[in-house]
């Protein structure tokens, strides 16, 4: 059995204000303090970042970003670089999430740059992949994921990429309420390592903690974690509320 660490992502998305988050980020801080053997990471909005890692600073929670631009400094408007990131007080960035590439047209070849950048400046990236309904469907969420796998990290070469986290999110699963059952998640993340394996080799794959998002929610988690291949969660609405994330960290 490979020993990878799990990870517990909460992406907070649009919500909470800066009082709001550092008022969560203090309350999960508390009830997750006997959490030794399981990593756990928030990622706020950008305005409460540096509110929320300063709360978090000694606890053996991270703080994470929700997305970043690939160049280091610029006539950019509105965007945010991974030194900004980490100078806030981050050591994580959610990349490539599904809510990013339907919303705000972010492709494959963009979330490859900042997959990069985040790499170049030591934040750890949270890849994000994942297939819309229409596509499972169709028979097409290997195909799909191989692509957005191969994109994302192309021209990346594994001592590069000790960091790495990969989050399986179908689309279809993505704040709807339905989940992925354990079985069909499982299938794709035995998919996802084999895939890396071909590209990055045994030792990479069996390392790299590939998560599971999706409507997780403490009723489910247990489940999710006891497949051999997921390796923790990205976890939505259910990381909004401290005493429910808790649950969910202490699967």
């Amino acid at each position: 059995m490979d020993t990878r660490q799990p990870l517990i992502a909460g992406n907070w998305k649009m919500y909470k204000t800066g009082p709001e988050a550092v008022e969560t980020a203090k309350r999960l801080r508390d009830l997750a303090s006997d959490v030794k053997t399981t990593d756990i990471m928030i990622a706020p909005t950008f305005t409460a970042i540096a509110q929320v890692a300063d709360i978090l600073k000694g606890s053996s929670i991270a703080t994470g970003a929700q997305n970043l631009y690939w160049e280091k400094e610029g006539a950019y408007t509105g965007e945010i670089s991974p030194s900004m990131l980490i100078s806030a007080g981050c050591s994580y960035v959610i990349i490539g999430h599904s809510e990013r590439r339907q919303f705000f047209g972010e492709t494959d070849e963009k979330t490859q740059k900042k997959v990069d950048a985040a790499v170049k400046e030591g934040l750890k990236p949270i890849l994000c992949v994942g297939e819309s309904l229409e596509e499972r469907e169709s028979d097409k969420t290997f195909s799909v994921l191989d692509k957005q796998i191969e994109i994302g990290l192309k021209d990346l070469f594994s001592e590069n990429l000790n960091n790495l986290v990969i989050a399986y999110e179908p689309i279809w699963a993505i704040g709807t309420g339905k989940t992925a059952s354990k079985d069909q998640a499982q299938d794709v993340h035995r998919h996802l390592r084999s895939g890396i394996e071909k590209n990055f080799g045994k030792d990479f794959s069996k390392g790299i903690r590939i998560l599971y998002g999706g409507s997780v929610k403490p009723d489910n988690i247990s489940e999710l974690m006891a497949m051999p291949d997921i390796d923790g969660a990205l976890v939505g609405g259910a990381s909004l509320d401290a005493e429910t994330f808790s649950k969910i960290v202490h699967f």
